[in-house]
């Protein structure tokens, strides 16, 4: 119960810290500043400000994107979901109801070979999974997602003023 306590609030500090600061959802898919740039340096240009402007230090726009995407990654993965159960699943069992060695006849059960059978069991599991495909299909498809959004969006007009503010 400790620990759902301990889950419980480091999402509501994420929550208060971290997810206040998106950008509103009007601003970051407003339609009506997109267009195409004109050649690659203007594309480089709006790329350098948007990813800035929609994850920086204070906004996780795109980190969003990010999260939303690995969770599909997993969920659509189902020999995925069901082997990182497994490990995450036996680790936190392990831990809560074998801490001292069990004997069952001549036979002693220590933590050490119970992780070694999770590890026996579990590690093929997840490498048949293909975490590795997956991770790469998460890298290639946010830096689609991400370069495409960044590259369209035309910067607002606090753009303009962003030097200004630097030389001041």
């Amino acid at each position: 119960m400790d620990a759902l306590m301990r889950v419980s609030n480091t999402f509501k500090s994420l929550r208060e810290t971290r997810l206040t600061a998106i950008r509103s959802p009007a601003e970051f898919f407003d339609y009506q500043r997109i267009s195409r740039p004109a050649d690659l340096n203007q594309a480089t240009q709006r790329i350098s400000y948007n990813t800035r402007y929609f994850s920086g230090k204070l906004t996780w726009n795109y980190g969003a994107v990010i999260a939303v995407l690995a969770v599909y990654a997993v969920l659509t993965n189902p020999l995925l979901l069901i082997s990182l159960g497994f490990l995450v699943g036996g680790f936190m069992a392990i831990n809560k109801w074998a801490p001292d060695p069990v004997q069952f006849g001549d036979h002693v059960v220590t933590q050490k070979h119970l992780y070694t059978a999770l590890f026996v069991i579990g590690l093929p599991m997840l490498w048949l999974a293909s975490p590795i495909m997956t991770f790469f299909w998460l890298v290639g498809a946010s830096a689609v997602l991400i370069l495409g959004h960044a590259s369209v969006m035309e910067p607002g007009i606090e753009s303009e003023y962003a030097s200004v503010q630097d030389q001041v």
